[in-house]
């Protein structure tokens, strides 16, 4: 089969890999140049490596892409974690389909930092799936899913990579339907009552914590937040305590119940300093005060 694949981030990089390995032809990668190829830590810098071509991203904007696409006689399209809205004429050019792996179930978790919003609302499960692209935005029937639980010491970052991890083998089983019969591959239409669309703009409380929330939601909404050691897409939580703004790292359970008010400092122990939620003290541990990264303790003594 005939393949073209837009990709992005340590997803996409592995599914490109994946797609060399499997024996079809890979017609081209999309995606954006990077100069840093010689550690072939971008997707640029591997479709160099493995001598794959490579076409702009910003192709998918461009109605001819189309006809570019008819002239190679492409099977199949593959979005792997590549943000770009690719044009309708381009979603219909390949002669099986197109298909968009997303990092969240559907039609629930539609949009993007589906993962932390998982975490910061509280799921206990959460799923990778490939469907059908649709003009929409993940709008389309659903042909493969896979679940998998969030553990409660999960982040933002684990739960993303659990979505790569699961979201990969998908990717096998398409293209084995693909190429033995295209007819067999699942078209689950998706409940569009049930869909919710998170934009780019929408964080969690604002980006503040609130102590006046449970404790639970606290904690879940530093750990939705905690990508570290890279950036967070919602940036690090930020609070006022003691009178001061704080940017927090990491925070965890005591067990411990207060009645004392949201927000009231607590006792210092080792490096983290108790905070008062709703219901019980939440010990801040890692902290970010003017840029720099500091042990809580340090910072509020």
């Amino acid at each position: 089969m005939n393949i073209l694949l837009a990709a992005g981030e340590a997803a996409g990089i592995q599914a490109l890999r994946r797609l060399v390995a499997s024996g079809h032809r890979l017609v081209a990668v999309l995606a954006g140049a990077d100069g840093d190829t010689a550690r072939g830590a971008t997707v640029a810098g591997v479709a160099e490596r493995e001598g794959v071509p490579l076409w702009p991203a910003e192709l998918v904007r461009d109605p001819a892409l189309a006809e570019r696409l008819a002239a190679e006689g492409v099977d199949l399209l593959l979005n792997v974690h590549s943000l770009l809205i690719v044009r309708a004429e381009i979603v219909a050019a390949p002669r099986i389909g197109s298909f968009n792996l997303h990092p969240g179930p559907l039609p629930e978790y539609a949009g993007l930092n589906a993962p932390s919003w998982a975490i910061a609302n509280g799921e206990r499960h959460h799923a990778a799936t490939l469907h059908w692209m649709e003009p929409g935005l993940d709008t389309g029937p659903v042909a493969y899913e896979a679940s998998f639980a969030i553990e409660p010491q999960d982040t933002g970052l684990s739960v993303s990579a659990k979505c790569v991890r699961h979201g990969l083998p998908l990717l096998d089983e398409l293209l084995a339907a693909a190429a033995s019969e295209p007819a067999s591959i699942p078209r689950r239409p998706q409940d569009l009552s049930r869909r919710r669309l998170y934009t780019r703009e929408e964080i969690p409380y604002g980006g503040r914590i609130d102590w006046s929330l449970p404790a639970h939601q606290i904690l879940d909404f530093v750990r939705a937040c905690d990508y570290g050691p890279f950036p967070s897409p919602w940036g690090r939580p930020r609070a006022r305590v003691g009178g001061l703004e704080l940017g927090v790292l990491r925070a965890a359970a005591t067990g411990e119940g207060t009645t004392e008010p949201p927000g009231t400092l607590g006792e210092r122990g080792g490096s983290g300093v108790q905070v008062a939620a709703a219901d019980e003290w939440v010990a801040i541990e890692r902290v970010e005060v003017d840029g720099a990264l500091r042990y809580a303790a340090e910072i509020l003594a």
